[in-house]
């Protein structure tokens, strides 16, 4: 099975397994801010900051612009952030 398809297929189990709507996970847009966050932060901040940004959207509402403000939230996040010396 490709990775694209295992991911799909991992994605829509989890989801369903907690009760929410797979089409609600943008898995390109998290696997692209995950991507930044590793390459900007630092590898293991992309799952934790993954986590941050489900828990920020379901705060908010997980609407479908929910998510995607909390995903840009993170990105920006990154874009601007500079480690303490």
């Amino acid at each position: 099975m490709a990775t694209d398809d295992v991911l799909t297929e991992w994605t829509e189990h989890l989801a369903t397994r907690f009760g929410l709507d797979p089409r609600l996970v943008p898995m390109e847009d998290v696997l692209d801010m995950a991507a930044d966050v590793a390459h900007g932060v630092v590898r293991p901040a992309a799952p934790l900051s993954a986590f941050v940004a489900g828990l920020a959207a379901g705060r908010s509402g997980s609407t479908p612009q929910d998510i995607a403000d909390a995903i840009a939230a993170v990105v920006r996040e990154v874009d601007t952030w500079t480690p303490s010396p």
